[in-house]
């Protein structure tokens, strides 16, 4: 349900509309990583940000605030920022062949920041992890596995070209997908439950559960809407059912026809969810100007 790029664009939009306290902010981002710094990108974000350049020194996360403050500018009675959750081949909202969007594919998640319509910054977090944690994994250059709590989150703010343009997402027509979605989801999780022969394979049900338990510490503010929550829920349950089955259908799963029975219910869910989530996020961000 829930990434850094969300809590921060959902508390800091409240905040901005004086629904919301700094601390409040601070909290949600705590969730992530005790600590956490914003750093300018180039010399332009730094402008626009009111972020020292060129000491590149972090600032810290109250510095968050001051530097989304100074991106927005003065209200305008609509949302000054968005998400993006970009994936290669979908980089919706965001500019193409910038660094910030290369950026932004690779944590996957993204917040653009713009000023009165005329210029705009892009954010984009990333986990720092103590390497000296014995839960820590890094086994080559190529591929690192973190299953260490991060000691912080870094963001780093980029200039952009231009004001990306806002994509209208209907929250209705989300819901509606995903409502088709979540019983694809639950029968591809019927079957691979019903296909496994492994005594070692926990229950998938269980497992989604596990991976639901972790996103239930987030909230939204209190502004946002209820259709716009039972969307960011569905949409948890069917990743969480998409996270699960993909870790196990190869140690589940012993027949082919079940594994692409599996992977074809579960593959066109992806998009599903991420249009879902940014639905949902963008009627909570706009819900604050609403009132």
């Amino acid at each position: 349900m829930w990434c850094p790029s969300v809590s921060l664009s959902v508390w800091a939009n409240a905040w901005l509309a004086g629904l919301a306290a700094p601390d409040d902010v601070l909290d949600a981002l705590s969730l992530w990583a005790p600590r956490h710094s914003v750093t300018a990108y180039d010399s332009v974000a730094a402008d626009r940000t009111g972020l020292p350049w060129p000491d590149l020194t972090d600032a810290g996360a109250v510095s968050m605030l001051q530097t989304l403050r100074t991106a927005a500018g003065p209200p305008t009675g609509e949302p000054a920022m968005s998400v993006a959750l970009p994936v290669p081949g979908d980089v919706r909202g965001l500019p193409a062949g910038t660094q910030f969007t290369l950026d932004a594919i690779s944590a996957g998640e993204a917040i653009t920041v713009s000023h009165q319509g005329t210029t705009a910054v892009g954010l984009v977090p990333e986990f720092a992890y103590d390497e000296t944690d014995p839960d820590y994994d890094h086994t080559d250059d190529e591929s690192t596995d973190h299953y260490a709590e991060p000691i912080a989150l870094a963001w780093t703010v980029y200039s952009l070209p231009v004001v990306p343009l806002g994509e209208h997402l209907d929250l209705g027509h989300a819901e509606y997908e995903l409502r088709a979605a979540v019983r694809s989801a639950a029968d591809a999780l019927g079957t691979l439950r019903a296909g496994m022969t492994s005594a070692d394979v926990a229950d998938p049900r269980g497992l989604v559960e596990q991976v639901l338990e972790s996103a239930r510490l987030h909230r939204a503010p209190d502004h946002a809407p209820e259709r716009a929550l039972r969307v960011l829920e569905n949409a948890a349950h069917v990743d969480a059912i998409i996270t699960v089955s993909s870790g196990l259908m190869p140690i589940g799963l012993q027949s082919s026809s079940e594994m692409q029975i599996a992977n074809d219910a579960l593959r066109p869910l992806v998009n599903v969810v991420r249009s879902a989530r940014m639905a949902a996020v963008s009627a909570i961000l706009q819900s604050a100007w609403r009132r």
